[in-house]
Formats: C-alpha cells, structure tokens, sequence
C-alpha cells in the first residue's frame, strides 16, 4: 500500500532548569493509505507529542530537534507557520482527547463547525450551516436540527465527542488524528465512539493515527500497532502480530495489566513493576530495563538494535 505520512528519525526535546528530555528520540514509521495505526504505551511515552510534533503544535520549552516528516512529498518541517495553518484542518484533522476543552463553551456546536467549513472551504454561513447539520448526522448524532444550537454544557460527554468528531470531519481531510479520543468515556460510550471511528475511516478511505494508552482500545480500531516508551518504539507490526505474538517484554506486559473478563477470581489488575525513570537523565542500555522481568546484564549497558522481519519490528536483544 502507498505510504501517506511518512515520520523519519523524529526527535522533540523539552528544555527546563533540571535539563533537556527527549519526549521523542528517533521515532520513525509510516502511515499507509487507508490505514488505521495504533500507537500505544504508558502516559509519558510519547504519543501525544509524536502527534502535535507533525502538525508543529509543540510550544517552548519544547522543541524539534531532528527528522523529517514527508506529506505529499514535502517535508512539513520546512513549512512556514502560515502552509502549516492549510495542512491542519485541509489535509490532517486533529480529535482531542477532551471534547469539554476543545470546544468553545460560549459558541454553539453548530457555530463551531460552521467556522470551520468557512475557514477551510470557503462557504458561506447558510451553506456552513446545512453542511454541520449533515455531519452531525453522519456522526450519529439524533435531532441534529435542534443540537446544532445547543450549548456544549448541554450536551453529555459521549455528545461533545461525536461534536468534536464532526468537526475535524468537516474539512474532508484524508488523514485523522485521535489523540486519545474515548479517556474521559464510560465504557459503554467508549466503545460506541471506537465503533463509529472505525466505521467512518473505513466508509470515507481515510487513514487514522489513534493513540491511547489501552492497547485494549486500540486494538478494536487499528490495522498496525507501534508500541512507545520513553519516547521510543519498543515494537511495531500487524495487530494480529502484536497481539498474539508480542516480541518485546513492554509489549507483553501491557497486554498481561488487561483486564481478564474469563477470570471470575476476585484477583488484583496485573500491573507493570517500577517506574518510569527520570528521563532528564541519560539511560545506557534498553529503556525498558529496569522494569523488564528478563532483563540480563546487556540490557543494562547497550541499546538493543532494531530486528526486522518482513514489516516487523523489534528493539530487543532477545
């Protein structure tokens, strides 16, 4: 399949008194036409700044300090901040994680998306204004005539995010960004906001990049999974090969903390032992070895190379 986006070696440093951190060290993978890629890890790895790092959302202290990132055949990391304002919206759509944020709380739903067909497709208020009743039926969204005024107070979580939805719909760009769209869900909402992402990209040929730190929730929406920690990729491949047949111990250990709906025992949530370290200090060796179960001695003193297999990938040393 052709490769829409295209991240290489891409590395976003964070500047403070205690130091430099690198959110992002090096990340590099593309996403393919039609595609949805999951990208999965702890809070802290890096997901959400791989995303704003490619549509040039990172504010200093922050700062990209490396890589390339191919749409359409141009780097995005040579654009001016005025071509940076068309390709958001145009060419990529943001979802953020929470629709009581993103959304204006004095402007009505309807206003909302309405500025947005104005902004990037040039339409006028009464066009505007059909257009986001249609999108907030696409979205699912009953009554839409009398939504498209409401308030976002008054509407419930599960609402706001089919809002928000439509929105970053409404340009008609091919390729979408879910920055942890379903975290501030109930569960049952969860899965209907899962449902309708993946039943939207797959109507409309979109290609989607959704980040969560559940791979559970992940893997109901993605083709290809990349798992990140610390700012690396650990592991990357199909969803069926990751998830049946997971290579790196973070991997693994991310799929074991799920929840076991089989096990009527009232036993403990498995959890990953330890903690993230300090990332303003240098780590020699494998990220993850401090808190990986098998870790030996050359974990300790030298980063694993990548393995490759076929489109697969893996940074371990065993």
């Amino acid at each position: 399949m052709k490769s829409v986006l295209s991240v290489e070696n891409l590395k976003t440093v964070f500047y403070s008194s205690h130091g430099a951190l690198a959110a992002v060290n090096g990340v590099s993978f593309d996403l393919l036409e039609g595609e949805t890629l999951g990208i999965v890890g702890e809070s802290g790895s890096g997901k959400s700044v791989t995303l704003r790092s490619i549509l040039q959302l990172v504010l200093p202290p922050g700062k990209i300090e490396a890589g390339r990132i191919m749409l359409n055949e141009v780097d995005l990391l040579t654009l001016s901040e005025r071509k940076m304002e068309k390709i958001r919206g145009c060419e990529i759509s943001l979802i953020f994680q929470e629709p009581s944020a993103a959304l204006n709380p004095v402007l009505t739903v309807g206003d909302q998306i309405a500025e947005v067909l104005r902004v990037h497709r040039n339409m006028s208020y009464r066009e505007a204004e059909k257009e986001s009743i249609d999108y907030l039926k696409k979205v699912g969204i009953p009554d839409a005539n009398r939504i498209i005024s409401s308030y976002p107070h008054q509407l419930s979580g599960g609402m706001q995010q089919r809002c928000v939805i439509a929105s970053a719909l409404a340009c008609q760009a091919k390729i979408l960004f879910a920055d942890e769209p379903t975290t501030a869900l109930d569960v049952t909402i969860q899965a209907q906001i899962l449902n309708l992402l993946r039943k939207l990209v797959e109507e409309d040929g979109k290609s989607m990049i959704f980040i969560s730190h559940d791979i559970g929730a992940v893997a109901q929406v993605a083709n290809r999974i990349l798992v990140m920690y610390m700012g690396k990729i650990m592991e990357s491949g199909t969803l069926s090969e990751v998830v049946d047949n997971p290579r790196h111990p973070y991997t693994r250990e991310l799929l074991r903390s799920l929840p076991n709906m089989t096990n009527k025992r009232k036993t403990r949530l498995a959890e990953i032992k330890g903690e993230i370290p300090d990332q303003y200090n240098s780590i020699t060796g494998c990220p993850f070895n401090n808190r990986c179960p098998q870790a030996e001695e050359i974990c300790r003193q030298q980063e694993p190379p990548m393995k490759r297999e076929n489109n697969r990938r893996c940074y371990c040393h065993f």
